[in-house]
């Protein structure tokens, strides 16, 4: 049986971005729209989100980040899934 090619090995970690660096590839307009009133706090998914439709809408297909980008901002905390308030009492 023959495995698929790169079968146990350990995925590369060259050449994926940080958030910040992919930041600032978007036009600064998308940006401001999509964290307006935000800026203070990590980046959220939905946001990120935002800029991804409109990015694609655009036909920016080269500047959205890659799958394996988006799964290191999320898993290494660069990006956060859900924003947790403080308690109301």
């Amino acid at each position: 049986m023959t495995l698929p090619k790169g079968h146990g090995q350990r995925p590369s970690t060259s050449g994926k971005r940080s958030f910040e660096d992919w930041w600032r590839t978007v036009p600064e307009d998308l940006r401001q729209k999509s964290r307006k009133g935000d800026e203070a706090n990590k980046p959220l998914l939905n946001q990120v989100n935002y800029v991804l439709l409109h990015l694609h809408l655009a036909g920016k297909h080269d500047a959205k980040p890659t799958h394996e980008e988006l799964k290191d901002w999320l898993h290494s905390g660069q990006v956060d899934v859900l924003r947790m308030g403080a308690a109301k009492k």
